[in-house]
């Protein structure tokens, strides 16, 4: 199990690789569909990325109360092709500066809430009937290849959409 520095030192880097690489679109490519040779755009794939920590957030706060992740039962019902349509579509109308206003708050959320969660509550079960830690169970919510490595799944296409419709920032 990834201690809560790693967790937290994982997360902040791999979203300061995706706001640099961002940061080499113009406002109009952020909008322009065609990520990953799909129909997201960078906008689509930050509030994507955002609605995972929310996710993550969400499930802290059930484990909290002794309840269920929500999202347990979202992916059960619906898939996570179909949750991640949803989250998608609920963020077509708003702008991308609001996505990244509430992307960048969510993020900070996140950080805050690991870095508050104790080190005994960290390796105990997430809730009274879970089996796993809580920080497993928080790392499977945001995995990509590896727990917590859920923007670095999609850095890989991001970084190429940024390369095809902008410019690569340096050091990036």
């Amino acid at each position: 199990m990834e201690s809560r520095a790693h967790a937290i030192r994982v997360l902040t880097e791999q979203r300061r690789e995706v706001l640099a690489l961002l940061g080499g679109l113009t406002a109009r490519a952020r909008t322009r569909g065609g990520l990953g040779g799909g129909e997201w755009s960078a906008k689509d794939l930050l509030g994507h990325l955002e609605s995972w920590e929310r996710h993550a957030l969400d499930a802290l706060a059930a484990w909290d109360r002794g309840e269920p992740a929500p999202i347990d039962a979202a992916l059960r019902a619906d898939g996570v092709h179909e949750v991640n349509r949803r989250a998608v579509a609920a963020l077509a109308r708003r702008s991308y500066a609001s996505i990244a206003a509430s992307a960048e708050d969510t993020h900070a959320a996140l950080i805050d809430a690991i870095r508050g969660i104790t080190d005994e509550r960290w390796s105990t079960p997430a809730s009274p009937r879970g089996r796993k830690p809580l920080g497993h169970r928080l790392g499977q919510i945001l995995v990509g290849a590896d727990p917590f490595a859920h923007d670095r799944a999609h850095l890989r296409d991001l970084r190429s959409f940024v390369e095809e419709h902008g410019h690569l920032p340096h050091g990036v």
